[in-house]
C-alpha cells in the first residue's frame, strides 16, 4: 500500500452513517460484519438490553408480534444494530428505511403494504417524518390498517386496507423531535447512553478478532480511551490503526504503535478531534473568557450550527471541555490546560 492509499483511507470514515455514499463499498460491508447478531452478543446497554430479552421473549413465547420499539441516542451506539437484532431474535425479516427518505404518504403506504407477517420494519430518523406521512403510522401501529383515499373530488372514496402483525422500531438522535402521538404509540423506548472505556476495549478486541488484527498490551483500552464513548468511532479507529499497521508491516499493533497511528490521523488522547481542539482554541484564545454564541462559533471555525450543537459540543460538555451559559459557550480550566494556552492575567492553568 503506498502513502497516498494510506492517506485516502482516513477519509473513508467521515461520514459513517449506514447509507453513506462516500464510504467505500468494502468498508460499509466490513461495518455491518462487526455488527453483533444476537442481544448475547451486543456489549454495553445491560440495562437496555436486559428489557430487550423481556419484551422480545415475552413475544415469542406468545408467538406474536413484538410491540413497536423505538431506541434514542447519539449518533454510533447501535441503535441500528438492535433493529437488526430485534429481526433476528423474533426470526424475522428486516425492512430498512429513513425518515428524509419517506417524503410522501405514498411511500409509506407502499412499503406497509409490502410488509410480509411478522416482519420488522426499522426507520432511521423517525423524528424527520413529515406531518402527514406520520399520521398514515397512527392507524398502522394501533389497529393494523391504513385508510386509503381513491380519486378526486366528487368520485373519491374511502378504503380500507388491512396490514399484516409487524413491529415498528424507530431511532432517533433527538427525541424531543418525535411528535408525541407518534411517540406514545411505542410499547417501549429504550434510551442509549455512550459507553465506558472498558466496553469499549471489549467491543475493540472483538471488532479485532472479527478484522482480523493482532493486538498486544492494551492496545485495545488505547484505541477504547479514544473513541468518545461510541462503538462506531472505536471501530472507525481500529480500521485506521490497522491500516498504519499494514503500512509499516507490523503483524501485531501494540500500545505504542496504536497511539502514534491516532496521533498520525489527529485523534488526541481524550478522543478530540481538529474541530473539536478549533473550537476549543476559539474559545481559550480569540474569545477567552468571554461567552459566545452559537451562530458566532459556527462563523468562526467554519461550521454549520447544528454540526457544533449535535456531533461536537455534547461531548465536549460531558467531557468538562466547555459549559453553556445563559449568554453562551465558555471554556473550562480543562480546556485551557489541555490546550496549554495561558488565560489572560494568569499563568498556565
Amino acid at each position: 500500500m503506498t502513502r497516498r492509499d494510506a492517506d485516502m483511507t482516513s477519509l473513508d470514515e467521515d461520514n459513517v452513517n449506514v447509507v453513506t455514499p462516500t464510504a467505500s463499498e468494502g468498508d460499509r460491508n466490513a461495518d455491518v460484519t462487526l455488527r453483533p447478531s444476537t442481544l448475547a452478543d451486543f456489549v454495553g446497554q445491560r440495562e437496555l438490553v436486559g428489557h430487550l430479552e423481556i419484551v422480545l421473549g415475552s413475544a415469542r413465547t406468545r408467538r406474536q408480534s413484538s410491540d413497536h420499539l423505538l431506541f434514542a441516542g447519539p449518533p454510533g451506539l447501535g441503535k441500528t444494530s438492535l433493529a437488526s437484532i430485534v429481526a433476528h431474535e423474533m426470526g424475522s425479516g428486516l425492512r430498512v428505511t429513513s425518515g428524509p427518505v419517506l417524503a410522501r404518504p405514498g411511500d409509506l403506504v407502499a412499503l406497509l403494504t409490502d410488509l410480509q407477517e411478522g416482519e420488522v420494519l426499522f426507520i432511521d430518523e423517525i423524528h424527520r417524518l413529515s406531518r402527514t406521512v406520520e399520521e398514515v403510522l397512527y392507524p398502522a401501529m394501533e389497529d393494523r390498517r391504513l385508510d386509503v383515499m381513491i380519486g378526486r373530488g366528487p368520485s373519491a372514496r374511502s378504503i380500507r386496507l388491512d396490514l399484516p402483525h409487524f413491529t415498528l422500531v424507530g431511532a432517533t438522535t433527538r427525541t424531543g423531535l418525535v411528535a408525541a402521538p407518534l411517540r406514545d404509540r411505542f410499547g417501549f423506548v429504550g434510551q442509549l447512553d455512550l459507553y465506558e472505556v472498558d466496553e469499549l476495549r471489549q467491543i475493540v478486541t472483538r471488532s479485532a478478532g472479527l478484522l482480523d488484527v493482532a493486538l498486544s498490551g492494551d492496545a485495545a483500552g488505547i484505541i477504547a480511551q479514544r473513541s468518545r464513548g461510541t462503538p462506531r468511532i472505536a471501530n472507525r479507529l481500529l480500521r485506521r490503526v490497522r491500516d498504519v499497521a499494514s503500512v509499516r508491516a507490523r503483524d501485531v499493533v501494540s500500545e505504542v504503535l496504536a497511539a502514534q497511528a491516532l496521533d498520525l490521523f489527529g485523534v488526541d488522547g481524550f478522543g478530540l478531534d481538529k474541530i473539536d481542539r478549533r473550537i476549543l482554541g476559539l474559545l481559550c484564545g480569540q474569545f477567552a473568557n468571554l461567552p459566545v454564541g452559537l451562530t458566532t462559533l459556527s462563523h468562526a471555525c467554519g461550521e454549520e450550527p447544528a454540526t457544533i450543537e449535535d456531533a461536537y459540543e455534547p461531548y465536549l460538555l460531558r467531557e468538562g471541555f466547555l459549559i453553556r451559559t445563559p449568554r453562551g459557550r465558555v471554556a473550562t480550566d480543562k480546556a485551557f490546560t489541555h490546550l496549554q494556552i495561558r488565560r489572560a492575567g494568569g499563568g498556565l492553568v
